[in-house]
């Protein structure tokens, strides 16, 4: 299994480094990210051969499932994320499932599997309806040999990835007693009826209001209450009016852009396709993939 980069070299971006200029025109961070890119690409081929220079086997296909919107950025956030776990990950097959509304439909994407090995991982931030029956009664429904992970939440580089975003819009609670005394959080979600997906939210802002200092509530755009707006009023009457929201969806749609325009000031964005998004789904494939090997080794030598 891969093991996770620190949090601080998970940010790090070559595109958004700041470099000289070589003569005619070449920068030195883009010299840079060129080599890093060629190093990375070796190391994945490389790593594709034991030490006895046999061929590994071939790793599970990765399936990311989105749930889909009717909202076009959505889809596009999708691929963007995709791409940058190939990037991330050269060589791993990764493949797009959607529950609804956008295509490739999941069921699509497993038929086309064959009898492939795969790990599913949802692209949702707790447990619910999708994860626990949706999402399973696809993927034993075909041939292939699969796996699914856990949902993407709760989990630090979740935390990490809307600590970034509210700092892109611009959040400061400021270091100040009286500043923090002022400011809080609204954790807007999309809501559930499962109760295990409240506490999944839950747990997040738990941890998001550690990271920041801050008190961070969690709020719902439906099937669950509060609502934002009602989270914003209560904040306000306990003395917080430096209240920001913080979009706890993995990319734009309807619910993402209503609970943003529920906020009274500062909005952040959806978590989107954050080079910390890929490296957790990664994180999630490989602790699953993990688990299916050695289950197959244990069964074998059984």
């Amino acid at each position: 299994m891969t093991a996770s980069l620190p949090v601080h070299d998970q940010y790090d971006d070559p595109d958004h480094r700041p470099g000289g200029e070589l003569p005619g025109g070449v920068h030195l961070d883009s010299t840079a990210q060129i080599m890093n890119r060629i190093s990375t690409r070796l190391a994945g081929r490389l790593s594709l051969l034991a030490r006895d220079r046999t061929p590994r086997p071939t790793p599970p296909v990765l399936v990311l499932v989105a749930h889909g919107s009717r909202d076009p950025r959505a889809l596009a956030t999708v691929r963007t994320l995709a791409e940058r776990i190939r990037e991330l990950r050269p060589g791993l097959s990764v493949r797009l499932g959607h529950i609804e509304l956008d295509e490739p439909l999941l069921p699509d994407t497993l038929a086309a599997l064959g009898e492939e090995s795969a790990v599913l991982v949802p692209l949702l931030l707790s447990r619910g309806h999708h994860v626990k029956r949706d999402i399973p009664e696809a993927a034993a429904a075909v041939p292939a040999r699969t796996r699914v992970a856990p949902p993407l939440g709760p989990h630090p580089l979740l935390v990490e990835t809307l600590h970034a975003r509210l700092l892109e819009a611009g959040w400061h609670a400021g270091t100040s007693g009286a500043g923090r005394a002022r400011s809080a959080v609204v954790l807007a979600a999309a809501g559930s009826r499962d109760p295990d997906a409240a506490l999944d939210t839950g747990r997040t802002a738990e941890l998001l209001a550690d990271r920041l200092g801050v008190p961070v509530v969690p709020a719902y755009a439906s099937a669950a209450a509060p609502t934002v707006a009602d989270a914003v009023r209560s904040l306000n009457a306990r003395g917080r009016h430096r209240v920001a929201v913080a979009s706890y969806f993995t990319a734009p749609g309807r619910f993402a852009t209503e609970c943003a325009r529920a906020a009274p000031g500062l909005a952040a964005a959806p978590l989107g396709a954050h080079p910390l998004m890929a490296r957790l789904v990664l994180h999630r494939y490989d602790r699953t993939a993990a688990t299916a090997a050695g289950t197959e080794r244990a069964l074998s030598s059984a």
